[in-house]
């Protein structure tokens, strides 16, 4: 089990004060506010009912999309909405083809196969769109680094218009038009439209006599799926877009939507944008992870129930077999690292294997992500051909890494978050060692994962009124997450398990007084903590009815050993994993690391009284106390090598003395002889 960084909240006591006094708010919403940078002009604009919107001419280009796509309409030319086959291209296609279709235009749309064409634009659908009379290609969610492909279409005589979000490169392809905000000459403020934000405001340039507000009534529900799939931040105009969608898709304002919630079971009055995040979103996605991304589409555009009950089973059952690809992958990934342990103390994990589904690896990444605390790059191997999905942490930016190793690359793009590259199988070692020097060269001390603490919450706090004070937050996303509490000093009264040991139920004490925490996802075996320990716990609070009666539901988020020292252990595992990469260290650190004789010791009484230790190292540092992590590592690889360990595998959960009498002489091991002589160490592979 490795531990992961908590955040903790850090803000002026006179920010804090100053959102409470002058705006008036609950003192958690304003310490959460205060945490999170808001000044009270901000607070104030955040806060607001009704969000204004920005004017869209603002966005470089506009107004040449605008009269290329004008004059299509005008003349009968047939355009073609060219999407992706994610949420947000899904969402996007749909928005913008439905408004071509009232407003009368000539239209198509086309969604390009994510096992035979992959991402954006390519020459052969191109070809194809030619070949049905296609005068106007109007890009969604994609076309920004589409530089070939635009120039080939306009060889053909078809204007291209590019309306996307994606992080543009140096140069602009050669369309009628480039609508993104993230161009470096766009004015536009706000940055963090997805594919549907930017197709919408696209919409609201078009019908100039309308306002953006009376468009959004129309189409919310598909604008603000796509903004919830696409995980960009709910701030700004996109959290009036999904406030907004969030109140469409609940009214049943879309057959297609009402359908897909009911086969995920999910109720009208318990909608939110969690419920999008992991109940809607994930089942619209499969259809394009599986290869049938029109599938979410004619969902969407579905005009009777029985077409839109039959579509959302069929989206469900795609997503049951996604998650059965998705722990495929994570167990494959888990037997590499148990065979390879050198593999996950890199900076960054670089897997590949065949046979994996290329729609599939981004999940597994963000996965490997969230248990190791890493940037992750999974490739999917398909003959010749690899590609390649990436997640990364706070403070590492994955495209831009991307793009400094672009050598080798065929196709990349993304953004500081997520990614998808492609290359030629054969080149793949060379971008692995390409990519993991970039990392050394950026970065000695990798940023690492983390949980964002907003607020901590004193014993009695977690109390009805102020859970139902959070309301005024929502809705919660990307750049204004769901708040998390941190609860400390909890003392484990009982682990009660359910649905048969897949989720724990815990009875805590905290300063007299007991109250319940669900931990979803971890069995009682998972679970490294007894009754008796004080542990503090980081958890969201919801309300929960039953029967007519209200109460606080805690979700637990993470737990940490009571009065933990997160930051010595997190740069004492740097330290060791730059060991291992056989990186030199300072005199002062090597000094500082090199154990002695007693250190060994204590890690084997300890050992011997536990007859073994089974919860990984992380726990073992916090249950030795005060040995630096990166010592305590060294002193196991010495005990290994000298006999008294038994040999460990991958991530080393398991620890058992071996069952020798013997003495040994630890001055023999050549481990302990390169620390003290200043020589760079050699730990064994295995160990």
């Amino acid at each position: 089990m490795r531990i992961k960084k908590w955040k903790l909240p850090e803000f002026p006591r006179e920010a804090a004060d100053t959102l409470e006094n002058t705006l008036g708010l609950p003192k958690y919403i304003s310490e959460i506010l205060a945490a999170r940078g808001f000044t009270a002009a901000q607070a104030q604009e955040f806060l607001r009912e009704d969000s204004l919107f920005l004017n869209p001419y603002q966005m470089q280009d506009m107004q040449a999309a605008v009269q290329r796509i004008a004059q299509a309409v005008e003349n009968g030319e047939k355009i073609a909405v060219y999407g992706d086959y994610d949420c947000d291209g899904i969402t996007a296609t749909a928005l913008l083809y439905t408004y071509f279709q009232d407003i009368g235009a000539v239209a198509m749309y086309y969604i390009p196969d994510r096992e035979t064409e992959g991402y954006g634009l390519n020459c052969p659908a191109i070809d194809a769109l030619a070949g049905r009379g296609v005068d106007l290609i109007v890009t969604v969610d994609n076309g920004i680094s589409s530089i070939k492909e635009v120039a080939y279409a306009n060889s053909l005589g078809i204007d291209v218009v590019v309306t996307d979000h994606h992080q543009p490169r140096e140069q602009l392809p050669p369309a009628a038009a480039v609508v993104d905000p993230h161009r470096k000459d766009c004015p536009y403020p706000f940055k963090s439209l997805c594919g549907a934000g930017v197709a919408f405001k696209l919409i609201c340039a078009m019908e100039g006599d309308l306002s953006c507000r009376e468009i959004l009534d129309h189409y919310a529900h598909i604008i603000a799926l796509g903004t919830v799939g696409d995980v960009v931040e709910l701030t700004g105009e996109n959290r009036a877009i999904v406030k907004a969608g969030l109140i469409s898709i609940a009214n049943g304002e879309n057959l297609g939507l009402s359908q897909l919630m009911r086969v995920s079971g999910i109720a009208e009055s318990k909608l939110d944008s969690h419920s999008l995040s992991f109940g809607l979103v994930p089942r619209i996605n499969a259809a394009g992870r599986m290869g049938k991304a029109t599938l979410a589409l004619e969902l969407l555009m579905a005009d009777d129930e029985e077409t839109a009950l039959a579509l959302a089973q069929k989206l469900d059952q795609l997503n049951e077999e996604r998650k059965a690809l998705v722990n495929h992958i994570l167990e494959d990934v888990e037997q590499m690292l148990l065979q390879e342990p050198s593999l996950l103390e890199q900076r960054v994990i670089l897997l590949a294997k065949e046979g994996w589904h290329h729609g599939i690896v981004g999940i597994a990444a963000a996965k490997i992500v969230e248990q190791y605390s890493k940037p992750c790059i999974l490739f999917a191997i398909d003959g010749e051909e690899a590609r390649g999905s990436a997640r990364s942490v706070e403070g590492y930016s994955i495209i831009e890494a991307i793009s400094r190793c672009q050598g080798l690359l065929t196709r990349y793009g993304g953004h500081h978050q997520a990614a998808g590259l492609s290359l030629w199988a054969k080149d793949l070692p060379g971008f692995i060692q390409e990519f993991l020097q970039d990392a050394g060269q950026h970065f000695d001390i990798m940023p690492v994962d983390q949980l964002t603490i907003d607020a901590v919450l004193p014993q009695g706090a977690a109390s009805v009124p102020i859970v139902k004070e959070l309301d005024c937050l929502e809705p919660f996303g990307a750049g204004n997450e769901t708040p998390v509490f941190l609860l400390p000093q909890c003392r484990i009264e009982s682990i009660i398990p359910l649905s048969n040991d897949k989720h724990l139920r815990l009875r805590l004490w905290q300063n007299g007084q007991i109250f319940y925490a669900l931990y979803f996802g971890v069995s009682s075996r998972q679970f490294p903590y007894g009754a008796g320990e004080t542990v503090d716990i980081a958890a969201n609070l919801e309300l929960n009815e039953y029967n007519g009666e209200v109460s606080v539901s805690i979700k637990i988020k993470g737990v940490h050993p009571g009065s933990l020292l997160q930051d010595k252990l997190i740069i004492g595992r740097q330290y060791y994993e730059k060991l291992r990469r056989r990186e030199p260290l300072t005199e002062k650190i090597t000094q500082y690391i090199t154990p002695n004789r007693e250190d060994i010791a204590q890690i084997y009484r300890y050992l011997k009284q536990c007859r073994g230790f089974g919860w990984g190292y992380d726990l073992l540092w916090c249950r030795l106390g005060k040995i630096n992590f990166c010592k305590m590592m060294l002193c196991l690889d010495i005990m290994e090598e000298m006999g008294l360990l038994q040999p460990r595998r991958g991530t080393g959960e398991a620890l058992v003395l071996a069952g020798t009498a013997a003495k040994v002489n630890l001055e023999d091991s050549s481990i302990l002889q390169c620390l003290k002589g200043g020589e760079t160490v050699c730990i064994p592979l295995n160990c």
